[in-house]
């Protein structure tokens, strides 16, 4: 009968530039965004910026018919002209009833009339008074709405508050719009779309390896072979509930100088975290090995890749393969990890050892182990 041959599958100790990454992903979008709405309701008369239109800060962009808010200013013309007469002519009566409130206090001085006449002149004169403040303050509120009629005719042309591109027109000329509730978006303006940003979506068992001012990088579906650059320059404190998920948004400031990047943009990112240059490393595979029976320094056993390994960063056991046959095991503490290499920090470990990362069984002539001939 065939003896069962146990075979490893090894892979050499090298070293090799390592580097410890975050995956994310998130949005571009423009530093900033204004939305431009209207205060009053109105129907589109004119509409004189259109998609990607450059727009610079107090240029017009649209205009809501103006006709019945011109016939409203000048109905609050007219009030306000009404007012202030109607002061004039309380001005003349009070002027008039402190005269006939003097003579009459002449008069009663000398006894020539009755008391009685003399107060009700006082009566009068105060009377007057009073309606001169009543007609003063009519004036000030015919002024007031004349003043708001100025601003509601002024709120039908449409300006832009920014310098920047029109980034969505929501509006046609003929279309009405109504501002009784909220200002309804008319056009959408990006300021400068040379900078960009990317709000990404960071889990929260990985945002706390991030820190402002760190590089990123990320990649967008138009151009799936071509890598962006920035730098992040917030992380924000609010938490979103993604898919039953708390992530974090950090906020990646992107420079866009070719205007390739467009808002609305899904972007894959990738911040490292910690990189190494010619570290020794050695395959997270290897890391969870464990042998099944503890005479693995004999050679004589069989083996599976059994997560025993623990955490990616800590101290652990590998498998070397020595001789060809004999494995044994190597204290070692490792660093960062990529996900499929470990850096390795210290221990007995070498480059060029053969660490093992799987064990498979077979029948064949021979009793003894080999390594195969995979990854070296």
């Amino acid at each position: 009968m065939q003896a069962q041959a146990v075979r490893y599958e090894t892979v050499k100790v090298e070293r090799s530039r390592i580097a410890a990454k975050v995956t994310a992903s998130g949005t571009l979008s423009a530093l900033v965004t204004v939305q431009v709405g209207s205060q009053v309701s109105g129907r589109i008369q004119e509409i004189l910026v259109d998609f990607n239109s450059p727009v610079k800060k107090g240029q017009v962009i649209a205009r809501i018919e103006p006709q019945l808010f011109a016939a409203a200013l000048e109905q609050a013309r007219g009030n306000y002209l009404s007012a202030k007469a109607n002061l004039a002519k309380a001005r003349v009566l009070a002027a008039d009833a402190a005269r006939q409130l003097a003579r009459a206090k002449a008069l009663a001085a000398d006894k020539l009339i009755a008391l009685a006449e003399r107060d009700s002149a006082q009566a009068a004169t105060d009377a007057a008074r009073a309606q001169v403040a009543a007609a003063a303050a009519a004036v000030e509120q015919a002024r007031a709405a004349k003043h708001q009629g100025e601003i509601n005719l002024a709120y039908t042309t449409i300006v832009a508050p920014i310098d920047g591109v029109v980034i969505s027109r929501n509006v046609d000329v003929g279309q009405t719009v109504a501002a009784s509730l909220q200002a309804p978006t008319l056009f959408m303006i990006a300021e400068d779309p040379k900078k960009m940003q990317v709000d990404t979506n960071v889990a929260e068992a990985d945002v706390g390896r991030l820190t402002p001012h760190m590089s990123a990088s990320f990649t967008v579906d138009t151009y799936p072979r071509e890598r962006f650059h920035g730098t992040v320059r917030q992380i924000r404190d609010a938490p979103q509930m993604v898919q039953n998920v708390v992530t974090y948004d950090a906020v990646i400031d992107v420079d866009n100088s070719d205007l390739k990047l467009k808002p609305g943009m899904t972007a894959n990112v990738t911040f490292v975290v910690a990189e190494r240059d010619a570290a020794l490393v050695v395959p997270n595979a290897a890391l969870r090995f464990r042998p099944r029976t503890d005479d693995a320094a004999k050679g004589s056993h069989h083996g599976d890749a059994r997560d025993g390994g623990g955490e990616p960063s800590g101290r652990h056991t590998v498998w070397v393969l020595r001789e060809g046959r004999t494995v044994v095991p190597i204290e070692i503490r490792t660093g960062i990890t990529d996900g499929v290499l470990a850096e390795v920090l210290n221990g007995e470990l070498r480059q060029g050892d053969l660490v093992v990362t799987d064990v498979r069984s077979g029948r064949g002539a021979g009793s003894g182990s080999r390594a195969p001939s995979g990854p070296q």
